[in-house]
């Protein structure tokens, strides 16, 4: 008898000591959440935007009477040439060759062929900053931000933007966008009409909605009817959500409220080649930074 009471007693010992293990706050020190990451910012000095860099979903299409035009023309950017500023964090914004991995380490070590472990080795940092250099990226400091993923990215894809075969072949022309790479083109059957660029998609609350689309209105010098900010050569395929330019750099840390953001010259070269009724087809989900 006594045995069995002992035994009985190292259980119930047992079993209250597991259950203080498993209650919310016995956890150790050394288990307390990591500090939040330092939020990434334009590596090198930029003057403020003249408009927002982005423009809401809308949901429903935009109150603009159809067919009708707006009364003042979206603005014309001084220089359109985009360039290519890395967001990284402040702290590393002055290294000469930053030992951090950044948010796309792995996707930028996939793109140059390097050894892809999602951690910034020495040779990755100059593998990197020699790309950066190449493609006048600033800074030059190695950090895989979301400017030179994206210009990885776009470059490996220029000479056959649909090798996956995930854009539907049609006899008709298809706006194909790819949200795993943030990237879009148009092909008609197998040949691609307008090349491949990047983009810029939907925000986590915001996402870009995939499947099949038809643009369903166009409006060359469209003004947001929510904030009151350009959409320039808007072209709405479901809803709210566009195709449309911005006065700004596409690559950033943060996506759009849904429509599909392209630099100023990129949608005006858009403009010229979809149609209304045009097809779209979107797949994926953007890469979280």
């Amino acid at each position: 008898m006594g045995a069995v009471i002992r035994t009985r007693r190292h259980s119930a010992v047992a079993l209250l000591f597991a259950l203080a293990v498993a209650l919310p706050g016995t956890a150790p020190a050394s288990a307390a959440p990591a500090p939040p990451a330092e939020p990434l910012v334009p590596g090198i000095g930029r003057g403020p935007d003249p408009y927002p860099m982005d423009t809401p979903d809308q949901v429903l299409p935009p109150r603009t009477a159809a067919g009708a035009a707006d009364r003042r023309p979206v603005p014309v950017p001084e220089g359109q040439v985009e360039e290519l500023v890395e967001y990284l964090p402040r702290s590393a914004a002055a290294a000469a060759c930053t030992a951090k991995a950044g948010p796309h380490q792995r996707r930028v070590e996939r793109l140059l062929k390097l050894k892809v472990d999602g951690k910034q080795s020495r040779a990755d940092c100059k593998a990197i900053r020699a790309f950066q250099v190449g493609q006048g990226i600033k800074p030059a400091n190695g950090f895989a931000g979301p400017v030179t993923w994206s210009r990885a990215e776009l470059l490996a894809a220029r000479p056959n933007p649909d090798a996956a075969r995930r854009c539907p072949v049609r006899s008709y022309a298809v706006a194909c966008v790819d949200l795993d790479r943030e990237l879009m083109w148009v092909q008609k059957g197998t040949r691609v009409t307008y090349g491949v660029v990047n983009i810029r998609s939907g925000r986590p609350g915001y996402r870009t909605r995939t499947g099949w689309h038809s643009v369903h209105w166009r409006n060359k010098d469209h003004w947001s009817s929510i904030y009151d900010t350009p959409m320039p050569f808007a072209q709405f395929f479901d809803g709210g959500q566009a195709f449309h330019g911005v006065y700004g750099q596409i690559a950033t840390p943060v996506g759009s409220r849904g429509c599909v953001n392209l630099s100023y010259p990129n949608a005006k070269k858009l403009w010229d080649v979809l149609r209304k009724g045009d097809r779209v087809y979107i797949w994926g989900k953007r890469p979280e930074s």
